[in-house]
């Protein structure tokens, strides 16, 4: 009975759709794609991959839905299922955050394994490069809200950054990210110049990935020198991450996934070459929830419970996986995978199975469900293991899986996640006053390449934290970007509302 139970990944499906490309469905604006429309896409392509079309469709037990930035639905699983012609079942939802994906199929997984499911489609959805086009030429995109009932959600969510951090400009990845670079530079005791050195290093093999992968967005291989050079195409954006080591938003993406139990696949008539075993799957958070609370810029904890999780169920550790794919919204977040997973940055497995997310896309929520299909497609073709990592906003939310080229013969076991410690917030000093330093930072650049504004995280004299603004003097947000700003001194006040620091 475990091995009928077994839940294994049937079938995948990938479609980028770029500008010049015929958009998916029938929108009143040229070059814009439907959500629905592409998600229909991926899910037919995921049933005919897996050999089923019509005859997959019909056994549908349930419909999930990665969490869709800018379309919000009453019911989206609900409108992709009447699209398909699938009976009315189940229909399940993420929240915001990138570790969703994992954690759905996982939630799926676990039900096939308990005989709840037999056949689940799981899909996600990204078209943020419409939305904004619709934006620009002033075009209102009628888009379905419907879908009748409510679906059952697997992973909730609450706001990412605190009212606090969002009133000193931390209220976007692009600002917050630098912080927990800066701080692992300084932990490791690396120059501004050696630290971008190996910024490039680390990222340029995601781009040799990126430029073999039929669906990234940015099919372009690039040196490690050119993704760490500011030039008028690689500005920077909040130090120290140039555009090339950000996540790419604008696209149009989606992926699917379609998982069964391994009894219904071979009643389905699935071959066996096609099904990737789910061998585990593991999801932490942090705690405190927002970044600036945490007591440690240069740690993330969760991230390494939740793969630790995911690798026990399946038996295995992680220097015995054959594939890797690391969450890479920035470098940090890569750069802490392989600390907690013991993994070298120049390990010769590779990072990535894709090309990552500044490279090949998958933004949004749905990064994870592209590396998913990609997992199975590496271990069709080449057999062995593979991990998988996710992240939700702010190295805040952790999911992991393991997946193996053959079935599970044992049965899932139920999680056991690691007991976290409790950690207190860290003590704040809303209005600080007096000596200080800087404990992390980041300077925000406009579009223009020029600094906008510094944004600071120190400690006043009695050791309590404070963010605070850098004084609006260009010369000085620059030299930030050329000389280690971490543990420089300074005197902190409160004026018009804002902390403000005016460094030594």
């Amino acid at each position: 009975m475990a091995g009928e139970r077994a839940p294994v990944l049937v079938g995948v499906a990938q479609r980028s759709v770029r500008p010049g490309d015929a958009p998916a469905g029938d929108l009143p604006l040229e070059g814009a794609s439907d959500p629905l429309a592409l998600l229909e896409a991926v899910a037919r392509g995921a049933l005919e991959d897996a050999g089923l079309g019509a005859r997959g469709v019909a056994a549908l037990d349930a419909v999930g839905l990665v969490d869709v930035l800018g379309w919000q639905p009453r019911n989206g699983p609900r409108l992709l299922a009447e699209r398909l012609g699938a009976p009315r079942r189940r229909e399940l939802v993420t929240g915001v955050g990138g570790e969703g994906p994992l954690v759905l199929l996982d939630h799926v997984a676990r039900a096939i394994a308990r005989g709840e499911l037999e056949l689940a489609l799981v899909a996600g959805v990204n078209v943020i490069r419409s939305f904004r086009l619709a934006r620009a030429k002033g075009v209102h995109l009628d888009l379905p809200r419907g879908g009748e009932g409510a679906p059952d959600a697997v992973s909730h969510t609450k706001p990412g950054h605190s009212p606090r951090e969002a009133r000193y400009g931390l209220g976007l990845p692009v600002a917050m990210y630098p912080l927990f670079e800066n701080a692992l530079r300084a932990r490791r005791g690396e120059s501004v110049e050696a630290h971008l050195a190996r910024l490039g290093a680390l990222m340029a093999p995601f781009t040799r990935v990126a430029a073999q992968n039929p669906h990234a967005w940015f099919p372009v291989e690039r040196s490690a020198e050119e993704l760490v050079r500011v030039t008028a195409d690689n500005r920077w954006v909040a130090f120290p991450y140039p555009k090339y080591l950000n996540a790419v938003i604008e696209t149009d993406q989606a992926a699917a996934v379609l998982v069964a139990s391994a009894g219904a696949a071979r009643r389905l008539g699935v071959r066996a070459d096609r099904c990737v075993g789910w061998w585990g799957g593991g999801a932490a958070a942090e705690d405190p929830w927002f970044a600036t609370e945490r007591p440690d810029f240069a740690a993330c904890p969760a991230l390494g419970r939740a793969a630790r999780a995911a690798l026990a169920e399946a038996g295995v550790e992680a220097d015995a996986v054959d594939h890797l794919d690391l969450y890479s919204c920035f470098p940090v977040a890569v750069e802490l995978a392989c600390e907690a997973l013991g993994v070298a940055e120049d390990d010769p497995r590779g990072l990535t199975l894709t090309g990552g997310l500044p490279y090949a896309g998958g933004p949004g929520n749905d990064y994870c469900l592209h590396a998913a299909a990609a997992a199975v497609e590496r271990l069709r073709a080449k057999g062995g293991t593979a991990l998988l990592t996710g992240n939700g906003w702010y190295l805040t939310k952790h999911s992991a899986a393991v997946l193996r080229a053959a079935p599970r013969e044992t049965p899932l076991p139920a999680p056991a996640p690691e007991a976290a410690p409790r950690v207190e917030p860290v003590a704040f000093a809303e209005e600080a006053a007096g000596e200080a330093r800087v404990e992390t930072y980041t300077v925000v650049y406009d579009r223009t390449g020029a600094p906008a504004q510094g944004i600071v995280v120190g400690r006043q004299g009695d050791g309590r934290r404070f963010l605070a603004h850098l004084p609006e003097d260009r010369a000085l947000l620059e030299a930030f970007a050329v000389r280690e700003g971490v543990g420089r001194a300074g005197v902190v006040a409160h004026r018009d509302g804002r902390n403000r620091f005016e460094p030594r």
